[in-house]
């Protein structure tokens, strides 16, 4: 009887010690954050999945497409005398940028699912039109008689041939060509195509030669353009409500509204970081290319990976409410087992959120994760605590947590502002309510 006495006594010193439960709840608290990290490793895979889906379609329908072009290349000879006396010729080439480049396009989206994955792709119509003025090599101290005059190619760099709906027509001074892929030199662009046209060492009557062209494309996700104009002009129109426009400049004007969009872009060459005309050396035309991404107006992953870095906070002001549910009743007591439960509960929110928003709207799919979650668990305390109040309150804090952190979802720029304000709240409000409680006294035994 005495040892049963004692073990009695040590059993109740354990169950009433506010030291030990504070310390067990962290302890769970910290085991919780496993389960918490593999939701978050699913949400990655999920993401992942979904970009292979697009990497595949993409594959087969195009790619993001940038357009650079048009480029007159003249080839010309250069002679060179070696160490051992050996005269050697090779060829090098001059490259000339048009005077004037204005596009007009139409770009037409289009949503392509594999299973539950949405992936968007486009087909465009792009026209060109332009003008150069007659090569100069006055500068470079070349030989007009090694310029290869006959030679010379207009070449148009596109990212992914794959993406071309129709053969190419290019008029050159009104005279009709056919493009041919692929580009000779490939010191501006590494794909596209490229059509041999008629320079000549003296001008045209007109002083100028004007160039024009169609490109039908197939794309996903993003079309840019390459300003290659002493001025460019370029003017896109859409279906499509939810752009992004981005690269080395934003459109000049734009229009967005629910029926599409349409923006206009207007680059000097003074705008971008490389001559109207070189030679040789290698020019990074892709710097200064702009355009658009034609945007998913929901992407349920990036939002079900903000939500899942808050299951540390829920967790925790859950078990606070528990505990200080305890406190407050002292005859009632939640075993960790059943904090283990709640806790469980409580990170199996996140895998709902993620399989339902997977199938319907993101708001939708929280509101629905949560209600199941927020019901399981009121219920859970009401078997614990007996009493409808105490089961209500619990039921209360979960329904203002999850509200307070869809609030943060729908903020962008100040998330971390509502975020810190709420946290700072709660913790006063936590501070007042257990003010006047001794804890000293709470782990006597009864």
């Amino acid at each position: 009887m005495e040892n049963a006495s004692y073990y009695d006594r040590i059993n109740r010193r354990i169950r009433n010690s506010v030291t030990l439960k504070l310390l067990s709840m962290g302890i769970l608290m910290l085991l919780l954050l496993i389960p918490a990290s593999m939701i978050e490793s699913l949400i990655y895979e999920r993401e992942f999945t979904r970009q292979e889906v697009i990497t595949e379609i993409n594959d087969k329908w195009g790619h993001a497409q940038t357009l650079a072009g048009p480029v007159l290349i003249v080839p010309y000879k250069v002679y060179r005398t070696t160490d051992d006396d050996r005269f050697v010729e090779t060829t090098e080439y001059a490259y000339f940028l048009p005077e004037t480049l204005r596009v007009e396009g139409k770009v037409t989206p289009e949503a392509r699912y594999r299973g539950i994955y949405e992936v968007v792709v486009y087909t465009t119509t792009l026209s060109y039109t332009g003008h150069f003025t007659p090569p100069d090599f006055s500068d470079w101290d070349i030989d007009p008689e090694h310029i290869l005059w006959d030679d010379a190619v207009l070449a148009i760099g596109i990212s992914d041939l794959r993406g071309i709906n129709e053969s190419i027509k290019l008029r050159w001074n009104s005279t009709p060509f056919d493009v041919e892929p692929g580009v000779e030199a490939r010191a501006v662009m590494d794909a596209g195509v490229s059509v041999r046209v008629p320079v000549v060492s003296m001008p045209p009557s007109s002083g100028r030669y004007d160039v024009a062209f169609e490109v039908n494309l197939n794309g996903s996700e993003a079309l840019h353009f390459v300003p290659l104009g002493k001025e460019t002009r370029v003017h896109l129109a859409s279906s499509w409500n939810t752009p992004s426009f981005d690269g080395a400049f934003l459109p000049d004007t734009r229009t967005v509204t629910e029926e599409g969009f349409t923006a206009d872009w207007r680059v000097l060459h003074l705008n971008r970081n490389y001559p109207q005309q070189w030679r040789g050396a290698k020019v990074n035309l892709y710097e200064s290319a702009f355009g658009v991404k034609l945007l998913l107006p929901v992407d349920q992953y990036r939002k079900s990976m903000r939500a899942a870095k808050y299951a540390i906070l829920i967790i925790a002001f859950t078990f606070l409410t528990f505990f200080l549910t305890e406190v407050r009743n002292r005859e009632k007591r939640a075993h960790p087992f059943q904090y283990i439960l709640v806790g469980l509960a409580l990170c199996l929110f996140y895998a709902l959120l993620l399989s339902l928003s997977e199938h319907v709207p993101f708001n939708a799919a929280y509101v629905l994760a949560s209600l199941a979650t927020i019901s399981a668990v009121t219920a859970y305390a009401r078997s614990i605590f007996k009493t409808r109040f105490l089961s209500l309150l619990t039921g209360l804090v979960l329904l203002v947590l999850y509200g307070f952190v869809f609030i943060i979802l729908q903020l962008q720029d100040y998330a971390l502002l509502v975020g810190s304000l709420g946290l700072f709240v709660a913790l006063t409000l936590t501070m007042y309510l257990t003010r006047n409680i001794n804890w000293y006294a709470m782990g006597e035994a009864e």
